[in-house]
Protein backbone atom coordinates (compact mmCIF):
# COMPACT_ATOMS: atom_id res chain seq x y z
CA UNK A 1 0.00 0.00 0.00
CA UNK A 2 1.25 3.44 -0.42
CA UNK A 3 2.55 5.75 2.35
CA UNK A 4 0.88 8.71 3.76
CA UNK A 5 0.69 11.42 1.91
CA UNK A 6 3.32 14.29 2.90
CA UNK A 7 2.58 17.60 2.50
CA UNK A 8 4.97 21.28 2.85
CA UNK A 9 5.77 22.17 6.76
CA UNK A 10 4.54 25.73 6.00
CA UNK A 11 1.34 23.79 4.74
CA UNK A 12 0.86 21.85 7.76
CA UNK A 13 1.44 24.57 10.45
CA UNK A 14 -1.06 26.84 8.35
CA UNK A 15 -3.55 23.59 8.67
CA UNK A 16 -3.55 23.81 12.76
CA UNK A 17 -3.96 27.43 13.19
CA UNK A 18 -7.46 28.44 14.12
CA UNK A 19 -9.19 30.59 11.33
CA UNK A 20 -8.04 33.85 11.92
CA UNK A 21 -10.84 36.75 12.61
CA UNK A 22 -10.94 38.45 9.45
CA UNK A 23 -11.44 42.07 12.24
CA UNK A 24 -8.31 40.96 13.58
CA UNK A 25 -4.79 42.22 12.89
CA UNK A 26 -3.21 38.64 12.08
CA UNK A 27 -5.61 39.20 9.16
CA UNK A 28 -4.67 42.71 8.06
CA UNK A 29 -0.89 41.72 8.79
CA UNK A 30 -1.89 38.41 6.29
CA UNK A 31 -3.63 41.18 3.51
CA UNK A 32 -1.15 43.67 3.51
CA UNK A 33 0.94 40.76 2.39
CA UNK A 34 -0.49 39.09 0.35
CA UNK A 35 -1.66 42.12 -1.95
CA UNK A 36 1.56 43.03 -3.15
CA UNK A 37 2.44 39.35 -4.12
CA UNK A 38 -0.50 39.46 -6.30
CA UNK A 39 0.34 42.22 -7.95
CA UNK A 40 3.26 41.55 -8.96
CA UNK A 41 1.67 38.02 -10.14
CA UNK A 42 -0.08 40.57 -12.53
CA UNK A 43 3.19 42.45 -13.37
CA UNK A 44 1.78 45.59 -11.98
CA UNK A 45 2.93 48.26 -9.48
CA UNK A 46 -0.99 49.21 -9.37
CA UNK A 47 -3.59 48.11 -6.77
CA UNK A 48 -5.08 44.20 -7.64
CA UNK A 49 -8.84 44.43 -5.89
CA UNK A 50 -9.92 40.68 -4.73
CA UNK A 51 -13.72 39.92 -5.08
CA UNK A 52 -15.58 37.22 -3.25
CA UNK A 53 -17.04 36.18 -6.83
CA UNK A 54 -16.35 34.66 -10.01
CA UNK A 55 -14.83 35.90 -13.28
CA UNK A 56 -17.98 37.09 -14.47
CA UNK A 57 -17.97 39.31 -11.54
CA UNK A 58 -14.60 40.54 -12.10
CA UNK A 59 -16.08 41.20 -15.45
CA UNK A 60 -18.52 43.54 -14.47
CA UNK A 61 -16.43 45.54 -12.05
CA UNK A 62 -14.11 46.41 -14.62
CA UNK A 63 -17.15 48.06 -16.63
CA UNK A 64 -19.21 49.89 -13.89
CA UNK A 65 -16.33 51.58 -12.40
CA UNK A 66 -14.80 52.49 -15.43
CA UNK A 67 -17.90 53.71 -18.10
CA UNK A 68 -21.75 55.12 -17.87
CA UNK A 69 -24.95 54.01 -19.70
CA UNK A 70 -25.01 54.65 -23.17
CA UNK A 71 -20.87 54.98 -23.70
CA UNK A 72 -19.76 52.94 -26.37
CA UNK A 73 -17.20 49.75 -26.25
CA UNK A 74 -15.17 48.00 -29.10
CA UNK A 75 -15.35 44.44 -28.64
CA UNK A 76 -13.91 41.67 -30.81
CA UNK A 77 -15.78 38.56 -32.00
CA UNK A 78 -13.57 35.73 -30.77
CA UNK A 79 -15.23 33.03 -28.77
CA UNK A 80 -17.82 32.31 -26.36
CA UNK A 81 -16.18 34.34 -23.29
CA UNK A 82 -15.93 36.85 -25.44
CA UNK A 83 -19.37 37.20 -26.46
CA UNK A 84 -20.46 37.10 -22.82
CA UNK A 85 -18.67 39.87 -21.90
CA UNK A 86 -20.15 42.30 -24.93
CA UNK A 87 -23.37 40.51 -23.69
CA UNK A 88 -22.52 42.08 -19.68
CA UNK A 89 -22.05 45.62 -21.32
CA UNK A 90 -24.88 45.05 -23.10
CA UNK A 91 -26.93 44.34 -20.15
CA UNK A 92 -25.57 47.58 -18.11
CA UNK A 93 -26.65 49.89 -21.16
CA UNK A 94 -23.40 49.90 -22.85
CA UNK A 95 -23.35 50.08 -26.92
CA UNK A 96 -21.51 47.21 -28.03
CA UNK A 97 -19.50 47.63 -31.55
CA UNK A 98 -17.88 44.13 -32.42
CA UNK A 99 -14.64 43.85 -34.65
CA UNK A 100 -13.00 40.67 -36.19
CA UNK A 101 -14.53 38.00 -38.25
CA UNK A 102 -15.27 34.16 -36.42
CA UNK A 103 -14.18 32.00 -33.74
CA UNK A 104 -11.69 30.25 -35.85
CA UNK A 105 -9.30 33.30 -35.79
CA UNK A 106 -7.36 34.94 -33.13
CA UNK A 107 -8.01 38.91 -32.59
CA UNK A 108 -5.99 41.13 -35.09
CA UNK A 109 -4.41 44.17 -34.55
CA UNK A 110 -5.35 45.10 -38.35
CA UNK A 111 -9.18 44.88 -37.07
CA UNK A 112 -8.53 46.99 -34.22
CA UNK A 113 -6.91 49.53 -36.33
CA UNK A 114 -9.46 50.09 -39.26
CA UNK A 115 -12.05 50.62 -36.03
CA UNK A 116 -10.21 53.55 -34.75
CA UNK A 117 -9.72 54.90 -37.91
CA UNK A 118 -13.62 55.06 -38.13
CA UNK A 119 -13.69 56.26 -34.71
CA UNK A 120 -12.13 59.85 -35.27
CA UNK A 121 -14.77 61.62 -32.90
CA UNK A 122 -13.57 58.68 -30.25
CA UNK A 123 -17.10 57.47 -29.34
CA UNK A 124 -15.45 54.27 -28.15
CA UNK A 125 -14.73 54.45 -24.62
CA UNK A 126 -12.99 51.09 -23.57
CA UNK A 127 -11.82 47.59 -25.39
CA UNK A 128 -13.10 44.65 -24.11
CA UNK A 129 -10.58 41.56 -25.34
CA UNK A 130 -9.90 38.23 -24.27
CA UNK A 131 -6.05 37.43 -23.75
CA UNK A 132 -6.65 33.47 -23.79
CA UNK A 133 -10.09 32.54 -25.19
CA UNK A 134 -11.29 29.84 -23.26
CA UNK A 135 -13.44 28.42 -25.75
CA UNK A 136 -11.13 28.33 -29.05
CA UNK A 137 -7.34 27.86 -27.07
CA UNK A 138 -6.49 30.90 -28.92
CA UNK A 139 -4.60 33.79 -28.12
CA UNK A 140 -4.65 38.04 -28.64
CA UNK A 141 -1.72 40.42 -29.20
CA UNK A 142 -2.32 42.68 -25.97
CA UNK A 143 0.68 44.43 -26.48
CA UNK A 144 -0.10 45.26 -30.22
CA UNK A 145 -3.55 46.27 -29.38
CA UNK A 146 -1.90 48.71 -26.90
CA UNK A 147 0.18 49.83 -29.73
CA UNK A 148 -2.81 50.17 -32.02
CA UNK A 149 -4.27 52.46 -29.64
CA UNK A 150 -0.76 54.59 -28.33
CA UNK A 151 -0.06 55.59 -32.36
CA UNK A 152 -3.68 56.49 -33.37
CA UNK A 153 -3.71 58.67 -30.33
CA UNK A 154 -7.03 56.80 -29.01
CA UNK A 155 -7.98 57.37 -25.49
CA UNK A 156 -10.22 54.50 -25.47
CA UNK A 157 -9.27 52.41 -22.40
CA UNK A 158 -7.91 48.77 -22.98
CA UNK A 159 -9.89 46.00 -20.69
CA UNK A 160 -8.26 42.61 -20.87
CA UNK A 161 -9.72 39.15 -19.58
CA UNK A 162 -6.83 37.02 -18.10
CA UNK A 163 -8.66 34.88 -16.94
CA UNK A 164 -7.41 31.05 -18.11
CA UNK A 165 -3.66 33.09 -18.60
CA UNK A 166 -2.87 34.48 -15.14
CA UNK A 167 0.09 32.51 -13.60
CA UNK A 168 0.09 30.23 -16.90
CA UNK A 169 1.21 32.66 -20.02
CA UNK A 170 3.57 35.69 -20.01
CA UNK A 171 0.98 38.60 -19.10
CA UNK A 172 2.06 41.93 -18.43
CA UNK A 173 -0.37 44.09 -16.93
CA UNK A 174 2.08 47.31 -16.91
CA UNK A 175 4.62 46.90 -19.77
CA UNK A 176 1.29 46.06 -22.36
CA UNK A 177 -0.42 49.02 -21.58
CA UNK A 178 -3.60 47.30 -20.14
CA UNK A 179 -5.87 49.70 -18.05
CA UNK A 180 -8.15 46.88 -16.59
CA UNK A 181 -7.40 43.20 -16.11
CA UNK A 182 -9.74 40.67 -14.74
CA UNK A 183 -9.10 36.85 -13.53
CA UNK A 184 -10.08 34.76 -11.30
CA UNK A 185 -8.98 32.12 -8.81
CA UNK A 186 -9.85 28.56 -10.69
CA UNK A 187 -7.79 28.14 -13.31
CA UNK A 188 -3.63 29.55 -13.08
CA UNK A 189 -3.74 29.98 -9.28
CA UNK A 190 -5.29 26.39 -8.78
CA UNK A 191 -7.55 27.53 -6.27
CA UNK A 192 -11.57 26.58 -6.65
CA UNK A 193 -13.91 29.40 -7.92
CA UNK A 194 -14.54 31.93 -6.13
CA UNK A 195 -11.95 34.77 -6.14
CA UNK A 196 -12.29 37.63 -8.81
CA UNK A 197 -9.94 40.41 -9.38
CA UNK A 198 -9.13 43.36 -10.85
CA UNK A 199 -6.08 44.94 -11.54
CA UNK A 200 -6.13 48.77 -12.74
CA UNK A 201 -3.84 51.26 -14.01
CA UNK A 202 -3.96 55.01 -12.74
CA UNK A 203 -6.09 55.78 -16.20
CA UNK A 204 -8.51 53.46 -14.51
CA UNK A 205 -8.81 54.67 -11.47
CA UNK A 206 -8.97 58.15 -12.67
CA UNK A 207 -12.20 56.98 -14.66
CA UNK A 208 -13.73 56.16 -11.42
CA UNK A 209 -14.36 59.79 -11.20
CA UNK A 210 -16.63 60.27 -14.14
CA UNK A 211 -17.98 56.71 -14.57
CA UNK A 212 -21.75 56.66 -13.76
CA UNK A 213 -22.79 53.19 -14.59
CA UNK A 214 -24.59 51.45 -10.76
CA UNK A 215 -21.96 50.01 -8.44
CA UNK A 216 -22.27 49.29 -4.68
CA UNK A 217 -20.41 45.72 -4.30
CA UNK A 218 -18.28 45.87 -7.53
CA UNK A 219 -17.01 49.40 -5.98
CA UNK A 220 -13.30 49.67 -6.84
CA UNK A 221 -13.20 52.55 -3.66
CA UNK A 222 -14.45 50.99 -0.20
CA UNK A 223 -12.24 48.05 -0.92
CA UNK A 224 -9.18 49.81 -1.28
CA UNK A 225 -9.72 52.45 1.20
CA UNK A 226 -10.18 49.41 3.37
CA UNK A 227 -7.26 46.78 2.21
CA UNK A 228 -4.99 50.09 3.53
CA UNK A 229 -5.38 48.66 6.37
CA UNK A 230 -5.54 45.06 5.26
CA UNK A 231 -8.91 44.97 5.79
CA UNK A 232 -12.26 44.49 3.91
CA UNK A 233 -15.61 46.76 3.57
CA UNK A 234 -17.56 43.13 3.88
CA UNK A 235 -16.76 39.47 4.97
CA UNK A 236 -13.91 37.99 3.01
CA UNK A 237 -13.89 34.84 1.82
CA UNK A 238 -10.58 33.72 4.35
CA UNK A 239 -10.43 30.49 3.43
CA UNK A 240 -9.75 31.25 0.01
CA UNK A 241 -7.40 34.41 0.71
CA UNK A 242 -5.39 31.53 2.49
CA UNK A 243 -5.58 29.70 -0.49
CA UNK A 244 -4.27 32.17 -2.71
CA UNK A 245 -1.48 32.88 -0.97
CA UNK A 246 -0.18 29.21 -0.67
CA UNK A 247 -0.90 29.75 -3.93
CA UNK A 248 1.42 32.65 -5.38
CA UNK A 249 4.32 31.22 -2.76
CA UNK A 250 3.83 27.78 -4.49
CA UNK A 251 4.45 29.97 -7.95
CA UNK A 252 7.05 32.05 -6.24
CA UNK A 253 9.11 28.85 -5.25
CA UNK A 254 8.85 28.13 -8.97
CA UNK A 255 9.24 31.12 -10.49
CA UNK A 256 7.27 32.91 -12.92
CA UNK A 257 9.60 32.15 -15.80
CA UNK A 258 9.47 28.39 -14.77
CA UNK A 259 5.93 28.38 -14.59
CA UNK A 260 5.47 29.72 -18.24
CA UNK A 261 8.27 27.46 -19.66
CA UNK A 262 6.21 23.98 -18.19
CA UNK A 263 2.69 25.37 -19.25
CA UNK A 264 4.31 26.40 -23.25
CA UNK A 265 6.06 22.49 -22.87
CA UNK A 266 2.69 21.17 -21.77
CA UNK A 267 0.36 23.17 -24.61
CA UNK A 268 3.09 21.98 -27.42
CA UNK A 269 2.44 18.35 -25.99
CA UNK A 270 -1.32 18.10 -26.05
CA UNK A 271 -0.72 20.15 -30.00
CA UNK A 272 1.83 17.57 -31.42
CA UNK A 273 -0.27 14.36 -29.68
CA UNK A 274 -3.75 15.38 -31.11
CA UNK A 275 -2.16 16.35 -34.80
CA UNK A 276 -0.43 13.15 -34.12
CA UNK A 277 -4.05 10.98 -34.25
CA UNK A 278 -4.83 12.47 -36.97
CA UNK A 279 -7.28 15.36 -35.33
CA UNK A 280 -7.51 19.01 -36.49
CA UNK A 281 -7.01 22.16 -33.77
CA UNK A 282 -9.04 24.44 -33.45
CA UNK A 283 -7.06 27.71 -34.96
CA UNK A 284 -4.70 26.20 -37.68
CA UNK A 285 -1.84 28.38 -37.83
CA UNK A 286 -3.27 30.54 -35.07
CA UNK A 287 -1.42 31.96 -32.16
CA UNK A 288 -2.57 29.05 -29.68
CA UNK A 289 -3.20 29.17 -25.72
CA UNK A 290 -0.80 27.29 -23.32
CA UNK A 291 -3.62 26.34 -21.13
CA UNK A 292 -5.74 24.83 -22.93
CA UNK A 293 -6.15 23.25 -26.52
CA UNK A 294 -9.44 22.67 -28.49
CA UNK A 295 -10.03 20.33 -31.39
CA UNK A 296 -12.34 19.49 -33.82
CA UNK A 297 -14.40 15.98 -34.01
CA UNK A 298 -14.37 14.39 -37.36
CA UNK A 299 -17.09 14.84 -39.16
CA UNK A 300 -20.16 12.50 -38.69
CA UNK A 301 -19.92 12.59 -34.61
CA UNK A 302 -21.21 14.01 -31.99
CA UNK A 303 -19.44 15.74 -29.10
CA UNK A 304 -21.40 15.61 -26.61
CA UNK A 305 -22.10 11.98 -27.00
CA UNK A 306 -18.15 11.31 -27.14
CA UNK A 307 -17.89 13.69 -24.32
CA UNK A 308 -20.30 11.06 -22.16
CA UNK A 309 -19.11 8.05 -23.23
CA UNK A 310 -15.29 9.10 -21.85
CA UNK A 311 -16.45 10.60 -18.73
CA UNK A 312 -19.05 7.25 -18.07
CA UNK A 313 -16.49 4.86 -18.92
CA UNK A 314 -12.72 6.27 -18.67
CA UNK A 315 -13.43 8.63 -16.52
CA UNK A 316 -12.41 11.71 -18.43
CA UNK A 317 -13.48 15.09 -17.79
CA UNK A 318 -12.88 17.06 -21.16
CA UNK A 319 -14.45 20.83 -21.60
CA UNK A 320 -17.30 20.48 -24.21
CA UNK A 321 -17.62 23.00 -27.17
CA UNK A 322 -19.82 26.56 -26.67
CA UNK A 323 -21.89 28.32 -28.04
CA UNK A 324 -20.92 27.76 -32.28
CA UNK A 325 -19.06 25.20 -31.26
CA UNK A 326 -21.39 22.99 -29.16
CA UNK A 327 -21.51 19.46 -30.60
CA UNK A 328 -18.18 20.01 -32.78
CA UNK A 329 -15.48 20.93 -30.26
CA UNK A 330 -13.95 19.07 -27.59
CA UNK A 331 -11.56 20.94 -25.36
CA UNK A 332 -8.29 19.15 -22.93
CA UNK A 333 -7.08 21.23 -20.26
CA UNK A 334 -3.22 21.60 -18.90
CA UNK A 335 -3.26 24.10 -16.88
CA UNK A 336 -2.19 25.31 -12.80
CA UNK A 337 -0.43 22.15 -11.16
CA UNK A 338 -0.05 19.92 -13.84
CA UNK A 339 3.38 18.07 -15.26
CA UNK A 340 4.44 16.93 -19.00
CA UNK A 341 3.96 13.28 -17.01
CA UNK A 342 0.63 14.24 -16.00
CA UNK A 343 -0.75 15.19 -19.18
CA UNK A 344 0.87 12.22 -21.00
CA UNK A 345 -0.67 9.44 -18.91
CA UNK A 346 -4.32 12.09 -19.40
CA UNK A 347 -3.79 11.57 -22.98
CA UNK A 348 -2.88 8.20 -22.95
CA UNK A 349 -6.07 7.80 -21.52
CA UNK A 350 -7.73 10.08 -24.19
CA UNK A 351 -6.18 8.15 -26.97
CA UNK A 352 -7.82 4.69 -25.80
CA UNK A 353 -11.21 6.61 -25.13
CA UNK A 354 -11.41 8.14 -28.34
CA UNK A 355 -9.90 4.85 -30.17
CA UNK A 356 -12.92 2.87 -28.59
CA UNK A 357 -15.90 5.73 -29.43
CA UNK A 358 -14.48 4.97 -33.00
CA UNK A 359 -13.10 8.42 -33.32
CA UNK A 360 -9.51 7.41 -33.79
CA UNK A 361 -8.42 5.01 -36.44
CA UNK A 362 -6.88 2.39 -34.46
CA UNK A 363 -3.76 2.86 -36.49
CA UNK A 364 -3.42 6.26 -34.60
CA UNK A 365 -0.71 5.49 -32.17
CA UNK A 366 0.27 7.79 -29.60
CA UNK A 367 3.72 9.66 -30.77
CA UNK A 368 6.78 8.71 -29.04
CA UNK A 369 8.64 12.02 -29.80
CA UNK A 370 5.46 14.05 -29.25
CA UNK A 371 7.59 16.75 -27.58
CA UNK A 372 11.58 17.21 -27.54
CA UNK A 373 12.81 16.21 -24.31
CA UNK A 374 14.92 19.86 -24.50
CA UNK A 375 11.76 21.72 -24.40
CA UNK A 376 10.59 20.62 -21.25
CA UNK A 377 11.42 22.76 -18.58
CA UNK A 378 13.52 21.97 -16.00
CA UNK A 379 14.21 23.44 -12.45
CA UNK A 380 16.97 22.13 -11.62
CA UNK A 381 19.07 23.57 -14.07
CA UNK A 382 17.67 27.39 -13.25
CA UNK A 383 19.14 26.65 -9.80
CA UNK A 384 15.23 27.46 -8.32
CA UNK A 385 14.27 26.24 -5.14
CA UNK A 386 12.23 23.02 -4.17
CA UNK A 387 8.65 23.36 -5.29
CA UNK A 388 5.91 23.21 -2.39
CA UNK A 389 6.01 19.45 -3.19
CA UNK A 390 9.35 18.81 -2.24
CA UNK A 391 9.05 17.98 1.44
CA UNK A 392 12.19 19.32 2.71
CA UNK A 393 11.32 22.77 1.15
CA UNK A 394 12.11 25.43 3.37
CA UNK A 395 8.96 26.96 5.28
CA UNK A 396 11.06 29.80 7.08
CA UNK A 397 12.51 31.48 4.06
CA UNK A 398 9.60 30.84 1.58
CA UNK A 399 7.12 32.40 4.13
CA UNK A 400 8.84 35.74 3.86
CA UNK A 401 9.22 35.72 0.28
CA UNK A 402 8.97 38.60 -1.27
CA UNK A 403 6.82 39.57 -4.52
CA UNK A 404 9.75 40.14 -7.10
CA UNK A 405 10.39 36.18 -6.56
CA UNK A 406 7.48 35.43 -8.96
CA UNK A 407 9.98 36.89 -12.06
CA UNK A 408 12.91 35.87 -12.55
CA UNK A 409 15.60 34.94 -9.93
CA UNK A 410 17.70 37.77 -9.12
CA UNK A 411 15.24 40.44 -10.20
CA UNK A 412 15.26 43.48 -8.07
CA UNK A 413 12.30 44.42 -5.84
CA UNK A 414 10.00 47.25 -7.09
Amino acid sequence: MPGPTTIPARVAQALAQPIIDHRGPKFAARTKQLLPMVSDLFRTTQPVIIYPSSGTGAAEAALVNTLSPGEEVLAFNSGFFAERWSDIATRYGLRVRVAGGDWEHAVRVEDLAAALRQDWSHHIKAILVVHSETSTGLTAPIAGIREALDESGHPALLLVDAISSLGTMSYEHDSWGADVTIASSQKGLMLPPGLGFNAVSARALAAVGSACLPRSYWAWAPILEANKDGYYPYTPPISLLAGLHESVLMIAEETLPMVHARHAALGRLARQTLSGWGLDIVGHGEPHSDSVTAFWLPPGHDAAVVHRFLTERYGISLGKGLGQFAGRVLRVGHLGDVDIPTLTAALAVLHAGLTEAGVLPAAAAIPSTAIPSTAIPSTASHGAPPTAADPDADSADSAGMLPSQLGAPGEQAR
